[in-house]
């Protein structure tokens, strides 16, 4: 008899990809077109294509679902004490989107009281979508495009790949935390944006350390890398919630993540 909790992911699973759907169609005839570029209060950009995005996504689950909750980049929390809470941030680098670079990704979590347990990452214009469910002890599992992926193998920081959306992200001692940690990687990149959480958990890259975040930013990827065989929690090792803080860890294996920790926490103790 099927597991009541992997019919309910099943059920959830679809409609995210429904409202990663809606989304891509309010993004791609925007993408590398006349758009107005807007700055919000914290500096940051924000277009008619981010907003469009996430109204079509809140549609969908007001008509769906009317007692969850959703926490939005664009239009704030309804009902965010709920039980089930989707979080969306419909483009995760805007930056990149107002570039004309495909980096940028729709960001979907589904939260149960407070921890994410489905994640989906959609890139619109590559059509790359990944999406992954970690129940523990139930369910763990990611698919690119509907086909399973894994994260690599790799234990060693000297052999490792990592990225991170800009160095510009860390200040302070977390700037200091983040050059310990990159060198002592093989190779550090630049520029992804989320997409390199995508190419964690297709095991192309070993790690992602980022600072300055919101939850809308990381509650999505952390089923789909730790659903891939991945570990991401806070950089004091903690499980991400809606509660976590800015800072944000994404490893291809336990044993990488524990020594990934270790360099980050060094660097301040």
């Amino acid at each position: 008899m099927p597991d009541p909790r992997e019919l309910m992911a099943e059920m959830y699973l679809q409609f995210a990809e429904e409202l990663a759907d809606a989304a891509g169609e309010a993004i791609r005839p925007r993408f590398r077109s006349e758009l107005q570029v807007d700055r919000k209060g914290d500096g940051s950009p924000v277009t008619q294509a981010d907003r469009a995005a996430e109204t079509a996504i809140r549609e969908l689950i007001a008509g769906q679902f009317p007692l969850h909750g959703v926490i939005g980049e664009e239009y704030g929390n309804e009902r965010a004490d709920a039980e089930w809470v989707w979080v969306v941030d419909p483009i995760d680098g805007t930056g990149a989107f107002v570039s004309g670079l495909p980096t940028f990704g729709t960001l979907i979590a589904l939260l149960h009281d407070g921890t994410p347990l489905l994640g989906l990452l959609d890139q619109p214009i590559l059509n790359d979508r990944w999406a992954g469910v970690s129940y523990p002890g139930v369910i763990r599992r990611t698919t690119h495009n509907s086909h399973p992926v894994h994260t690599s193998s790799t234990t060693d920081l000297e052999t490792s790949i990592g990225f991170a959306t800009t160095p510009d992200m860390f200040s302070g001692d977390a700037r200091e935390a983040w050059n310990s940690l990159s060198s002592s990687l093989e190779r550090v990149r630049y520029g992804a944006d989320c997409y390199a959480y995508g190419l964690l958990a297709s095991g192309f890259v070993d790690i992602v350390c980022e600072a300055s975040l919101k939850s809308w930013d990381y509650l999505a990827l952390a089923p789909i890398v730790e659903g891939a065989g991945g570990r991401m929690t806070d950089w004091d090792g903690q499980t991400l919630t809606v509660e976590s803080e800015d800072r944000v860890l994404a490893s291809a294996t336990q044993r990488l993540h524990r020594a990934a920790l270790e360099r980050l926490t060094c660097a301040n103790g």
